[in-house]
């Protein structure tokens, strides 16, 4: 049962870091902290948070499968994944980019999401 929090809590961080590496130039755009870099520093820099991502999905993927002891199947890990990855990208899209909203639509999505947690998890 520990193993299987750490996870999500491993993966939580490592979706934090993914979000901002993805999308964190497009803030500093808004803000006009970046706006003359050239494309490849935007790249790197992104990289760079990426390597951060990477410090937390990893091991978060060890800890977690059952190939190495861990309480989730490939299939379960990768569905709370992209769980937590909306979660998290939601969260930060309409508390840091204060340009979205979150819609009837949105919600709807997110139930079908999380019914497909519960299916994946289903014997």
């Amino acid at each position: 049962m520990k193993a299987g929090i750490f996870t999500i809590l491993l993966l939580c961080c490592s979706n934090i870091f993914m979000t901002f590496a993805w999308y964190g130039n497009l803030k500093l755009k808004e803000m006009h902290i970046s706006t003359d870099w050239p494309l490849i520093l935007v790249i790197l820099a992104s990289w760079g948070i990426a390597l951060l991502e990477y410090s937390f999905m990893i091991p978060a993927n060890n800890i977690g499968s059952r190939i190495n002891g861990g309480p989730f199947s490939l299939m379960q890990l990768k569905i709370i994944q992209e769980a937590i990855s909306l979660t998290v990208f939601t969260t930060i899209a309409v508390t840091v980019f204060h340009t979205e909203t979150l819609q009837w639509n949105h919600i709807v999505a997110f139930l079908f999401i999380i019914a497909a947690v519960f299916f994946a998890f289903l014997k």
